[in-house]
């Protein structure tokens, strides 16, 4: 008995390779190994990018209730230390949206603190 492949499947596994790889560059669009490799060395940085957003985004709300408390004269390091010790259940996220669009709950918040 000849050993038969399963044509259709591999095929159909190399289009969806090939319809991910739309729009890239020369080679990397129409043939097979350089596609491949183009649409696994992306995969890897939209993985890492989804990681880095994190991080930059906690950078900027960072800065952000730095910028909005020391208008109120405090640092960023003490108004953190000071909300946990008071226990107020406001994540970086919701602080720096205060301190950037609500500044008078902001100044709530930080008279609350002090």
């Amino acid at each position: 008995m000849p050993r038969s492949t399963n044509s259709v499947a591999s095929r159909a596994r190399r289009k969806k390779i090939m319809k991910r790889a739309k729009g890239y560059f020369g080679r990397r669009k129409n043939v097979w190994t350089v596609a491949k490799n183009a649409v696994e060395k992306a995969d890897v940085y939209a993985y890492t990018g989804r990681k880095q957003k994190k991080r930059n985004f906690r950078a900027l709300w960072i800065q952000r209730i730095n910028a909005g408390v020391r208008l109120h004269g405090m640092s960023y390091s003490v108004f953190i230390g000071k909300v946990t010790k008071k226990d107020i259940k406001l994540n970086r996220k919701v602080l720096a949206d205060l301190a950037m669009n609500h500044p008078e709950a902001f100044k709530a918040v930080v008279d609350a603190v002090k």
